[in-house]
C-alpha cells in the first residue's frame, strides 16, 4: 500500500482495472447513466417526429423508425397548401416577442423599484405575488379574461392576445427579478447615486449588467409559456388567420383534410424549433441564472 501510494505521489501508479474504477466512481457512473437516460427519454420523440417529418406517405404507414425513402417536400407543402400557415407563424413570433419584451421590462422595473426604492407596500405587493402562484388564474379566470377582452372589442384580434399572455407570468417573472436584485450591494447602488446618477441610470448602468442571467432565465421562461399558449389563444379567437401555431397544431390533429402524418410531423418540428434554438443559445446563462438563485422568492 505504501508502494502504491508513492508511486501515485510520483505519478507513475498502477494503472486501475475495469472493476477497481467502476467501484470507486460508482455514484458517478450511476448519476451519468440517469442523465443519459433521461436524455434518451426526451431526445427520442424529438428524433422520431424529425424522421417521421421526411417520410414518404406509404413510410409513414408502415411503422418503421428509419425511413426507406427521405421525403423533404412536406415543408414546401404545409407553407404552400395550408394557405393560413405563415400568417400563423408570423402570429406566433409577433405575439411571443411583444409579450416577452413587455413582461421583461415590467418585470425589471418592478424588482428593481422592491429592492432598491422600497416604496411603501412593498411587502404586500410580494405577498400578493406569492399568493397569486397558488391559483390556476389561466382556468380561474379565463371567462373573466374573456368578458374583459371583449369589452375592450379584442376578441379575435392577434394583438389582443398580448396582455393576457403578459399576465400569466408576470407574478413569477416580478419574483425572479426582484430575487436577482437582492444579490446586487445595495453599497454598489449607494455609490452610483452618491456619484450623481439618478434611479434610471443607476438602474442602466449597474443594475441591468449585473441582472443579465436573471434576464435570460425571465426571457426564457416567458418566451416557452408565450410560445406554447393554447387555452387563451383558442378561447379568445375565431378566426384562423387571428390564430398562433399552437392552436393550428391542434386543429390539424382534429383532422384537417389535407394533414397527413409526415406533414403534421413537418408542421410540429416547425412549431418547436425556435423554442429550441433560443434555450440553445441561453442555456448557459439560463443554468447560471438558477445556480445564483433567481427563483428564489
Amino acid at each position: 500500500m505504501a508502494r502504491a501510494a508513492q508511486l501515485e505521489e510520483l505519478g507513475t501508479a498502477p494503472p486501475l482495472s475495469a472493476g477497481e474504477w467502476l467501484r470507486l466512481n460508482r455514484a458517478v457512473v450511476i448519476r451519468h447513466a440517469v442523465i443519459n437516460l433521461f436524455m434518451v427519454i426526451i431526445l427520442l420523440p424529438l428524433a422520431w417526429v424529425l424522421l417521421m417529418s421526411v417520410k414518404s406517405l406509404p413510410d409513414a404507414m408502415r411503422g418503421n423508425l428509419w425511413p426507406r425513402r427521405f421525403d423533404f417536400t412536406h415543408y414546401g407543402f404545409v407553407f404552400t397548401k395550408i394557405e393560413t400557415l405563415p400568417i400563423n407563424l408570423f402570429n406566433s413570433i409577433y405575439v411571443t416577442a411583444a409579450t416577452v419584451l413587455i413582461t421583461t421590462i415590467c418585470a425589471v422595473l418592478a424588482g428593481y423599484a422592491l429592492v432598491h426604492l422600497r416604496p411603501r407596500g412593498g411587502p404586500f405587493v410580494v405577498a400578493m405575488l406569492l399568493a397569486s402562484l397558488y391559483f390556476p388564474t389561466r382556468v380561474v379566470s379565463i371567462i373573466s379574461i374573456y368578458e374583459i377582452q371583449s369589452f375592450l372589442g379584442l376578441i379575435n384580434s392577434t394583438s389582443g392576445l398580448i396582455l393576457p399572455y403578459i399576465t400569466l407570468n408576470l407574478a413569477i417573472s416580478v419574483l425572479i427579478m426582484r430575487s436577482v436584485f437582492q444579490l446586487i450591494p445595495h453599497e454598489l447602488m449607494e455609490a452610483a447615486k452618491i456619484d450623481g446618477a439618478g434611479p434610471w441610470r443607476t438602474l442602466w448602468l449597474v443594475g441591468l449588467p449585473m441582472a443579465r442571467n436573471g434576464l435570460v432565465v425571465v426571457f426564457i421562461v416567458n418566451f416557452v409559456t408565450a410560445w406554447g399558449e393554447f387555452l387563451l389563444c383558442t378561447t379568445l379567437t375565431n378566426d384562423q388567420t387571428a390564430r398562433t401555431m399552437p392552436v393550428v397544431l391542434a386543429g390539424a390533429q382534429g383532422g384537417l383534410g389535407q394533414w397527413a402524418w409526415p406533414r403534421l410531423a413537418a408542421v410540429y418540428v416547425i412549431v418547436v424549433t425556435p423554442g429550441i434554438i433560443a434555450f440553445t443559445f441561453a442555456q448557459k446563462l439560463f443554468f447560471k441564472g438558477l445556480a445564483e438563485g433567481v427563483v428564489k422568492a
